[in-house]
Formats: structure tokens, sequence, C-alpha cells
């Protein structure tokens, strides 16, 4: 058989199986058209528009992960981000703040990510309603914030919440309480989207209902970050560019440290600045994303966007973010999928963006107990709904706390601490086991307390722990 028929036949099966593919694809796409539509039947009329306007946008999302293939970045064009494409934060901070400073805060809007649920801390309702400091909630500190500013410059910025459909309900009734604060507060609901089956792709959803059977059949995605706060520097860098050009886009990102290593990180890919995700990167490639020494800094998901720019990618159709396929495991032990975007990765559509790489404190996520623990210490100083870290702790990095299962609920977790600890100078703290604290101890140093199964530690009232490791069983008992 000749070189050209051989080349011919194979360019032939390729495309065969392409073809194939193609088909498969097709398919695939209408079976979940026709499951979408069977699950819009089941909305209810006052909810029917909205439904529609969600599942319409997860089919594009669906028909976007079908023509995807393999991870979304192509690692041989990552390259470092351009000097001058990441400022130092104490750059901008040293322009200073102009006279009008009120006229620059009128021109802006705070939204808040308020969808996600305490699930993961053992609490039912809004993650947001926890309470952090002085039975003040999360967002108690938000709105007490943004009061704040509009009390001391005399202006007018609203609260936007962005709720989610398992938050929306108990955030609007705990919203009443604030209707004497001199803040305007908006919400609205992000997506509504349907988790996916693994293996056969289809909506594990029967119908648009979220209880029962089919709590776990929807999700939105996101997080939280509780040092998300509104920094004039920035706003006056954005509102009055030292070179004119109007800059629409600004992410602040600090520097790693062994607990961010999964952050996404800002590179430069075909001559843009681009969010890469863990999950984008291809497998032999995660141990160098991970790298501190190659990829420094990490997005703390604290945006700055020009709203005009945005109404004008929308209207172009232009706002381009990769997806990302979230892989879960339901209690029932089913296999699905979750398909999310990253609003960060939407960067490389806008003109002039930036980064600024600000100090950790502005970096202040609260997933777990553990973090709940630092933000309640008093390496935290509280300052108008603001949490700074405190002067009085001589290196600014942040604790590695890490407390084990017995810890995971708020409620066991305030329980084992007769009061938070004094931590000023802890750099890292690892709890094992049946471990409780009595009131006003001190950690200091790498401490490790380890109580071993059936064994129970109680670290005595006014205990002082310096590079410690407490293991076995310790009971301080009265007498």
């Amino acid at each position: 058989m000749s070189r050209y028929v051989q080349d011919l036949s194979k360019a032939m099966s390729q495309d065969g199986a392409s073809q194939f593919q193609e088909v498969i694809r097709q398919e695939l796409e209408l079976s979940v058209k026709k499951e979408l539509e069977k699950i819009l039947t089941t909305a209810p009329s006052h909810e029917f528009e909205h439904t529609k306007k969600d599942l319409d946008g997860f089919r594009k999302l669906f028909h976007r992960f079908l023509q995807e293939k393999g991870p979304s970045v192509d690692w041989g064009k990552i390259q470092r981000p351009p000097e001058d494409s990441i400022q130092p934060y104490e750059k901008i901070k040293a322009r200073g703040l102009p006279d009008n400073i009120s006229s620059v805060l009128n021109k802006l809007v705070v939204v808040k990510l308020n969808g996600g649920l305490g699930t993961s801390m053992g609490c039912k309702g809004p993650k947001s309603l926890i309470g952090v400091r002085n039975e003040n909630t999360f967002l108690d500190l938000t709105v007490q914030q943004i009061e704040h500013l509009n009390k001391t410059y005399n202006t007018d910025v609203p609260l936007v919440l962005m709720n989610s459909f398992n938050t929306d309900e108990d955030t609007k009734k705990i919203l009443q309480k604030y209707n004497h604060c001199r803040v305007k507060i908006y919400t609205f609901n992000q997506s509504r989207y349907p988790r996916i089956n693994k293996e056969s792709l289809l909506p594990v959803a029967k119908d648009v209902s979220y209880s029962g059977e089919n709590t776990e059949a929807w999700y939105p995605p996101g997080h939280d970050n509780l040092g998300a706060t509104v920094d004039l520097y920035i706003l006056n860098h954005l509102m009055n560019p030292p070179n004119g050009k109007p800059c629409e886009f600004v992410m602040e990102v600090t520097n790693k440290t062994r607990a961010d290593v999964k952050g996404g990180t800002l590179t430069q890919y075909e001559g843009k600045l681009r969010l890469v995700e863990i999950a984008q990167v291809p497998k032999a490639h995660v141990d160098e994303f991970k790298s501190v020494s190659k990829f420094k800094i990490f997005n703390t998901n604290n945006l700055w966007i020009s709203l005009a720019a945005v109404k004008r990618l929308q209207e172009q159709n232009a706002i381009d973010m990769e997806i990302i396929v979230n892989p879960k495991t339901l209690d029932g032990g089913l296999n699905v999928i979750q398909l999310e975007t990253a609003v960060g990765a939407a960067i490389k559509s806008f003109e002039n963006s930036l980064g600024i790489n600000v100090p950790r404190s502005r970096f202040l996520p609260v997933k777990t107990t553990s973090d709940l623990l630092l933000v309640m210490s008093n390496l935290y100083s509280l300052n108008a709904g603001s949490l700074t870290m405190s002067e009085k702790r001589e290196f600014p990095t942040v604790p590695l706390v890490k407390l084990g299962s017995s810890f995971t609920k708020v409620q066991d977790y305030l329980r084992r601490f007769e009061s938070i600890p004094d931590m000023l100078e802890l750099d890292h703290l690892t709890v094992s086991g049946d471990v409780t604290f009595g009131k006003n101890v001190s950690l200091k140093g790498t401490v490790i307390i380890i109580a071993n199964h059936g064994d129970r530690i109680d670290i005595p009232p006014g205990a002082v722990l310096e590079n410690k490791i407490v293991s076995g069983n310790l009971r301080i008992l009265d007498h």
C-alpha cells in the first residue's frame, strides 16, 4: 500500500472517530435538553421565568463543557506575568488620597458573596450568620464597615448581597435588623444549576424543588473572604489612574504560604493576564503549580471591576471564563460533577487589567473552625467592622492552625474552648482528639496536642505552652 493511501486511510479513520464523537456529543446535548425541559415543567408559575433563565444558562455552560477537551490551559504557554502588571500595594498607597475622596466613594458599589451555608462547620443557615466577635456575625461586620464609611465621608455606598437559593430566605428575614443603619442593602440570587451524574452526565434532579430527595441536586458556586474591605487607596488608583488609562479589572493577590499552595495564580498567557486555577493544570505540572518559588502569589478573590466594562462585555457576549469541573460525592454515595466558573477568570476579557499585591491581612477566608479560631483570637483587632492583624504581633504572617475532627462543628469547637487562647506569638498549632482548653491559655511557637483514642487532654486555665508537644492523657481535676 502506498504511503499516500496509508495517510489517507489514517486521516479518514481519524475523521470518522471525530465524527462519531460529534454524534455522541449532539445526542448527549439533546438528552440534557430534554431533561432540563422536563424539570422546567415542574416549576410553579411565579418561578417559571427565573428557573428558565437558570436552566438556559446551564445549558450553555454544558455545551461549552462538551466542546472543551482536557485541561483548559496549554502549560507551555504559561509565563510569569510582567513586572508592571502586578503592583505592590505600598506603591498604590504612597500616592495618598485626594481631597474629594467622598465623590470617588459615591461611584462605588460593594458586592458580597452570601451564598454559602455553614454546613461544613455543622451550622444550619447562611455562613454569614455565624458569630465571630462579641456576638457580631460576619454580616454584622460587613454592615458596620460600610456604615462607618458612609458616616465618616458622608457618602451613600450601597451593599449588595449575592445570595443563593440556600441563603435567600434566611438572609431576607435578618436584614430587617439593619433598617436603621446608614446602609442601603440590596439582594439578588446567583444562578441555581443542577449537579450532573458523573457517568451519564444527566442532571440528578427530577424537578425544581430543592428539598427532600432533591436537597443535593442543585448547587450555587462560590467562597467568601472576611478580609475583603473597601480600601480607599485602591479605589483612588482605579478612579484616578496615574497614566490616565482607566483600569477595568483589578485582582488583589497576596504572597503564597504553604497553606495556600492550591490557590489560583495570575500568569501571563497569550499576551494577557490570566487566572489559572489548580483544576485547570495538567496532572504532570501540579507540583510545579504549587511551587512557592515559581508562582509566588495567589488570588484573594477581592476584585474591583468597572461596571461600564461589565455592561459592554456582557452586551457583546465577550466575558470568557474557563469551566472548572468540580467532582463531588453525594451523601448516598452517588458521584456527581458540578460545572463552575470563577469570576476572577474573567480578568483576561477586560482592558488594562492589574494585579495588586496586598498585605496578607486582606485575605481572611473562613471555611473551617480552624479559620474561625484565627479570626476570633487576639491576632486580629476589630475596628468599625474591619478585622486587621494586631499591631502587637511582631511578624505579619498568619499561624498555621489545624484543629482535628472533634472541633469540626461550631458548637463542639466553642464547648472545647472556655476562652479563646492568646495566640499573638503562635506559629503553628495542631490539635487532635478529645482536647479542651481552660481560660486564659497562651500558645506560643509550635504547639502540638494529641490525645490518643480513648484519652482526654484538658489544658489547665492559665497554662502557657511554648514549643510543646502534649500527648497521652492529661486531666487536671479540682479537689
